[in-house]
């Protein structure tokens, strides 16, 4: 079966206006780290993407797009900590460089620093914003805080709360860590009640190291690392997605959109999911950090994945790159056996490569730390995916599948 390569679809490069800088301090954040990279650089620039890269970065990303629509994403960090100055001027650059083509921004913030003025300007402007937030205040200030160590929460929802009242689209991004995950449904209400519509969640699994300049994330090819304590265990995230779609599938399907949820029906279905980490290979999607350079994924962002800068090389030229292409296929390529013959790969296909630091019964290197939570998550859906790919199959909605679950519920099927 032929497989689809990831660069037939649109190229995406995510930009870190500030890089990795912040005003909250995450336990969890595998970005804040990143400043190390650039503490001893000359022209850092206190972290800030200055103009000319700006305009480099718009100029040549619209250049490298071959389709009429083109999506920006704005980073960090927190990328609210450039004023809306240069969020005006982003714009314009955009609208210089579009040459017809139809420009869409989104932005991921902690939320915290959002005001009238900033909602005003994604409302007139159409900008589609990620919030980060881990659901109600126990789960969310247990590991978002502030470096003074001042919980979040309040100032988060006082974001939300300013987005709506200026009718502005939002979505949630929740990670799932070792104390939230215990609690699937409590989360999932949380964003229901917050008229939440489009929810991502991402479980964490970090595993650290220490040296000598303090304790630093480990990089997937670096043995024996300990597991951090925040992180989720495969048993743990596969209660949580279970728990949540038990309900999803019942009461909310066609009303709310889970990210998890709907690219494993695209899975099902033979398409490409709307996930990078359920994707054959990856590689089409990069960062671009505040000082021009390009690194081969954001999860990725460590001196042997670096492709170049755009001041050297044009981010096409990065992308189709054989390196860039040949770090999208290990993927795929560096499967273990037993994933190989695994009766989920069309789903799974590995999970993210960053999770997997572990090893096969066999001894293989190369399991997704997340192995068995998937295996048990996809496994528990499967009746309701195919019931789902029956429905669109037969042009009919997958919204269909709350009242078959009603029914077999009621062992009525």
């Amino acid at each position: 079966m032929s497989m689809i390569s990831p660069f037939s679809a649109p190229l995406y490069v995510m930009a870190k206006p500030v890089g990795s800088l912040c005003n909250l301090s995450c336990d969890y954040c595998y970005y804040l780290e990143k400043s190390h990279l650039y503490a001893q650089a000359a022209d850092h620039r206190n972290f800030l993407m200055s103009d000319e890269t700006l305009e480099a970065f718009i100029r040549q990303y619209i250049e490298a797009q071959t389709g009429p629509q083109v999506l920006f994403t704005w980073h960090g960090g927190e990328p609210l900590m450039r004023p809306l100055s240069f969020y005006q001027k982003v714009l314009a650059l955009q609208r210089r460089y579009a040459g017809g083509r139809q420009i869409d921004n989104s932005l991921q913030t902690n939320g915290t620093l959002l005001t009238d003025e900033w909602c005003a300007f994604f409302a007139e402007n159409h900008w589609l914003i990620g919030i980060s937030i881990d659901g109600p205040q126990e789960f969310h200030d247990e590991y978002r805080r502030a470096r003074t160590g001042q919980p979040s929460f309040y100032k988060v929802m006082r974001g939300i709360e300013l987005l709506r009242k200026h009718g502005v689209e939002w979505n949630a991004m929740g990670v799932v860590n070792d104390f939230n995950a215990d609690y699937p449904l409590d989360v999932y209400h949380f964003y229901k009640e917050n008229g939440c519509q489009y929810i991502q969640f991402t479980p964490i699994a970090e595993r650290l190291l220490t040296h000598a300049d303090g304790r630093h994330l480990a990089n997937v090819a670096e043995d024996n690392a300990p597991l951090a304590e925040f992180s989720a265990t495969p048993e743990q995230f596969a209660h949580f997605a279970c728990g949540i779609f038990d309900e999803w599938v019942r009461q909310d399907v066609g009303r709310i959109f889970v990210q998890l949820f709907d690219a494993t029906l695209a899975c099902w279905v033979g398409q490409m999911p709307g996930i990078c980490t359920m994707a054959p290979m990856c590689g089409h999607s990069a960062v671009i950090e505040h000082n021009g350079d390009v690194y081969s994924c954001d999860h990725f962002v460590f001196p042997e994945y670096r492709l170049g800068n755009i001041g050297q090389e044009s981010i096409t030229a990065m992308m189709y790159s054989e390196r860039q292409r040949a770090f999208g296929r290990a993927k795929r390529d560096s499967l273990p056996t037993q994933c190989r013959e695994c009766q989920w790969l069309f789903a799974c296909n590995g999970g993210c490569p960053k999770d997997r630091f572990c090893r096969t019964a066999d001894g293989e290197a190369g399991l997704n730390y997340f192995c068995e939570a998937y295996q048990r998550f996809f496994e528990h859906v499967a009746p309701y995916m195919d019931f789902m790919k029956a429905e669109l199959q037969n042009e009919r909605p997958p919204a269909n599948v709350m009242a078959w679950a009603a029914a077999r519920d009621k062992n009525l099927l």
